[in-house]
């Protein structure tokens, strides 16, 4: 497993504004806002954590492929801020590279 690399400016804002977007806590909003960001970019649980305000990605995933998305699963490790290595999802939906 190789380090991540921190989420660059750009695709942190363009996460923030599909957050913006997509109001709301619902299962279905968060929902929502995954699929558009997985459109854009590959997403790590974390991002979708801090970004999208999608607390549960796994289980979002989850529906989302019930609803007929191929999305991909790998892993990766990420350092957090306090400088602890994890290992999360970096979900991908298929044909992106």
């Amino acid at each position: 497993m190789e380090k991540n690399k921190a989420t660059s400016p750009e695709k942190k804002a363009a996460l923030e504004s599909i957050r913006a977007e997509f109001k709301g806590t619902s299962s279905d909003t968060q929902c929502a806002r995954l699929l558009e960001a997985l459109t854009r970019y590959s997403i790590t649980t974390f991002e979708a954590m801090r970004y999208l305000d999608v607390y549960h990605c796994p289980a979002r995933i989850l529906q989302l492929r019930k609803a007929g998305h191929r999305i991909l699963t790998h892993r990766q490790t990420v350092v957090t801020e306090a400088g602890v290595r994890h290992c999360v999802g970096l979900y991908t939906r298929e044909g992106m590279q």
